[in-house]
């Protein structure tokens, strides 16, 4: 539900812009606004899941999720809309990250990177049902309707989690972080509102940037807090355990580009090459099967080839991809584009998994609610991230030009700004010993 949600909105985003008076370029404030929301809760995730217990506050966070669903289909302004995607997000921020616990206090080392691939393949139907399924709704129905799907699946998701999820006691962990939470919600809101409304004239001039810079001293603040605190919002010393370490930080450079690149497709197609949403719909899905195609093959490709070789060609590759994405043209077959996302796709997926398995494949069980939260959290925020990048790259190449809509010009700036921030993570990668992650996949590396 939580993946159909985020790739159905990415086609709709034209149409939605059109009716409620909206720059096409300004609507990744419906998507940041969700994603921000998803990363300033998640942090407390494991925290709630441990106290209140992990069935508990699944279901409740599908419940909280449909009805905000609902809450975005009968908005009727700009700014209904940003508040609704906002309880969806806090919804979302307990919904995936304790799932994903549930799973994981459940499975041995040997197991990881199976039960990552059970977990994920059903997930992965979203995303390949979401793009044509975004198009054709919003053409045939209107926009709403993207959101009104959401409220059948959720009512299905309690059923099936009320009968088939074990029951789990609650527990009492130590008292949450308040502070280090605040800080952290107070970093991320003022970083992504900066980021948001730079060159839009939507604040008083020098208000984004004012933002951008309370949001790196609060940044600052909450590392620094964080790192004195017993039970901090989020446990930094993770960092220090190698696989996590490259799997988060080089990991999230990587993500960027997967977050941005759904937004910039569906810009480029529909707004860049007068595409409708449907056929725009229809395009896109080839990422997501590309993902979905890739993930039983995962375990297979481990067992040849190291953790370490399968990200370094995943980071060039998706640049590569990234790069050719800039070149598209109104002129290309639209055979033509699909292929190239599809590989996109198949190289992404196999770089998600091995970065998905290596991140817990070192850390110690007392210590694995809170890396569920740090690896939700930095998975999200650099989501956001990415569209942020993205949006700000439209947004900066129509000032420099002095234009008041966007071309495929400025789709074309964007997309190879985000392929150098995908690159990025390569030398991270690089720096990983050969036996990094060794032993997550049940079958054994052939060859380094």
């Amino acid at each position: 539900m939580q993946n159909l949600d985020g790739t159905i909105v990415m086609t709709a985003l034209p149409s939605m812009a059109r009716s409620l008076g909206v720059n096409p370029v300004h609507m990744s404030s419906a998507i940041t606004s969700y994603l921000v929301a998803l990363t300033v809760f998640i942090p407390v995730s494991g925290w709630v899941a441990d106290r209140f217990g992990a069935k508990r506050v699944f279901m409740s966070a599908i419940a909280l999720f449909t009805l905000a669903s609902a809450l975005c289909a009968v908005s009727h302004g700009f700014a209904e809309l940003i508040a609704a995607r906002i309880l969806q997000g806090v919804g979302g921020a307990m919904m995936v990250p304790v799932g994903r616990l549930i799973l994981f206090r459940r499975v041995r080392r040997e197991e990881l990177l199976s039960a990552t691939t059970w977990l994920t393949m059903p997930a992965l139907i979203g995303p390949v049902l979401g793009p044509p399924l975004g198009g054709f709704l919003t053409d045939t129905l209107s926009w709403q309707s993207i959101f009104w799907i959401n409220v059948p699946i959720g009512l299905l998701g309690l059923l099936l989690s009320w009968r088939l999820i074990p029951p789990s006691t609650a527990a009492r962990p130590p008292a949450p972080d308040l502070p280090g939470m605040t800080l952290v919600g107070l970093a991320l809101g003022a970083l992504m509102l900066g980021v948001e409304t730079v060159a839009r004239d939507v604040l008083p001039h020098g208000m984004p940037e004012l933002f951008i810079g309370l949001g790196i001293l609060f940044s600052w603040l909450t590392v620094r807090h964080c790192r004195r605190t017993a039970n901090p919002a989020i446990q930094f010393d993770l960092l220090k355990i190698p696989s996590f370490h490259a799997s988060t930080v080089a990991g999230s450079l990587f993500r960027a580009g997967s977050g941005a690149l759904p937004f910039l497709v569906a810009l480029t197609l529909q707004v860049g090459f007068g595409f409708s949403a449907t056929a725009s719909g229809m395009v896109s899905l080839a990422g997501a099967l590309g993902s979905f195609c890739m993930r039983p093959m995962t375990a297979y490709a481990l067992s040849w080839f190291s953790v370490r070789t399968i990200l370094i060609l995943g980071s060039v590759s998706f640049s590569l991809i990234l790069l050719v994405c800039a070149a598209f043209s109104a002129s290309w077959p639209v055979s033509a584009i699909f292929l190239v996302l599809l590989i996109g796709g198949l190289s992404r997926s196999l770089s998600f998994a091995s970065m998905g398995a290596l991140a817990f494949a070192d850390i110690p069980p007392d210590m694995l609610s809170g890396a569920t939260s740090f690896q939700g959290t930095a998975q999200q925020l650099m989501k956001a991230v990415g569209v942020a990048i993205a949006a700000g790259s439209i947004q900066t190449t129509m000032l420099l030009s002095g234009r008041s809509a966007a071309t495929h010009t400025d789709f074309v700036c964007a997309f190879v700004v985000t392929a150098l921030v995908v690159i990025a993570s390569w030398p991270m990668f690089a720096t990983l010993p050969p036996t990094a992650g060794a032993g997550i996949s049940q079958g054994k590396m052939r060859r380094q």
